[in-house]
């Protein structure tokens, strides 16, 4: 049973490598103007979006990452 299971998990993580590794690729621009077509369809207004380096985020909430993990996108209600 075990066995199974650690193939199917395995089998799973395999299959989505592909999906990972294009968020990855994804450039920041596009990923931001993504975040913010989402927000835009849940009716949040007032708010901004910025790109910054990883290690610039202090107190910020991140809703997103790009450049293999360099850049983050941070969220600020006005």
């Amino acid at each position: 049973m075990k066995r199974k299971i650690l193939l199917l998990v395995m089998v799973l993580l395999v299959s989505a490598l592909p999906v990972l590794a294009d968020e990855a690729r994804k450039s920041c621009e596009e990923l931001k103007g993504e975040i913010a077509a989402m927000l835009d369809t849940k009716g949040v207004k007032n708010y901004t979006l910025a790109i910054v380096k990883a290690e610039e985020v202090k107190d910020a909430k991140v809703v997103g990452s790009c450049d293999g993990g360099a850049m983050k996108i941070i969220y600020e209600r006005k």
